[in-house]
């Protein structure tokens, strides 16, 4: 039996921003996922697998190698692809190409963290970042909130230009703290190891969702910024422990196990008080592939 294949460009044109956030609400109602990740090195080259299985939604493997001498020979850095498997049988039900479920997957989980915590009203968005995951936000965050305008902000502006002419509607932010105080949602997608958000930018009511640490070494976000906000993040076993942005001011005592509130597995408790900053991390994980993963399968399906 023939293996079925979503590709990139075909696979997107049948997804809905909206419609994957209602699909990971919906996944995180189902047992929770049992996870984990292998990682193979060569220097300088990785081998990166992560599984997910979740009962009544199957399993997935997601595997990415990591070359960082490609460019030089005219190929990408990062290759890979998702296996997804039947819950019934363990059967491949398809295999979905790597940077389509990573895309939706990680500026999807955000959208769903902002729908819960932000101003429904906000009428500004700030994308800081203008990289891979800056244009995928401008197009989550513009479906999540259409009455909003989104700005980049890059510390290289004509990168933030470029990005910006780009995609219709959306401006330029030339001067970080002053884009920070004004936006309704701050989404931060850097490669920073030294936060770039400071906390006393930050203003009551507004919403700071954090992508771009994933070591232990990187933060995105200051200690005030932590202290005055409420924080939330999508999965407890993929930040604590793993990520500086939760695990260094945990360790300093900035804040406590307490203060974070819930992950997505208690979506009831993402409530957001319209006098208070709400924080929230996005730590990605394996479970978050697989229910991407089976959305894009059943989009495909339903349209084939």
């Amino acid at each position: 039996m023939s293996v079925l294949h979503i590709p990139f460009a075909e696979g997107e044109a049948n997804l809905d921003w909206l419609e994957l956030t209602r699909a990971l609400a919906d996944g995180h109602t189902l047992p929770k996922a049992e996870i984990g990740d292998t990682f193979l090195y060569r220097d300088p080259d990785t081998l990166l697998s992560r599984a997910a299985w979740i009962d009544g939604l199957g399993m997935a493997v997601k595997t990415a190698t990591v070359f960082p001498g490609n460019p030089n020979q005219g190929q990408p850095m990062i290759n890979g692809a998702v296996c997804l498997y039947g819950d019934g049988d363990g059967t491949l039900s398809a295999l979905i190409d790597f940077h389509l479920v990573t895309k939706w997957k990680t500026a999807g989980d955000s959208l769903l963290g902002a729908l819960r915590l932000a101003d429904p009203g906000s009428r500004e968005v700030l994308i800081v970042g203008a990289g891979t995951v800056g244009r995928s936000l401008c197009e989550a965050f513009g479906a999540g909130f259409p009455q909003a305008r989104i700005r980049i902000w890059n510390r290289t502006l004509s990168k933030a230009e470029a990005l910006a002419e780009t995609l219709e509607g959306v401006g330029v932010a030339e001067d970080l703290a002053e884009a920070v105080t004004r936006a309704d949602i701050v989404v931060s997608a850097t490669m920073s190891t030294e936060p770039v958000i400071n906390g006393e930018w930050l203003r009551p009511g507004q919403h700071l969702n954090l992508i771009g640490a994933y070591r232990p070494d990187m933060r995105e976000a200051d200690d005030t910024a932590l202290r005055r906000s409420r924080i939330f993040v999508d999965s407890f076993d993929t930040t604590i422990g793993h990520i500086g942005e939760i695990q260094i001011p945990l360790d300093d005592g900035t804040i406590t196990r307490g203060d974070l509130i819930a992950d997505f597995y208690d979506l009831e408790a993402f409530v957001r008080r319209a006098d208070e900053i709400t924080l929230f991390k996005n730590g990605g994980g394996a479970h978050l592939d697989l229910m991407t993963s089976r959305y894009i399968l059943d989009k495909w399906q339903a349209v084939s």
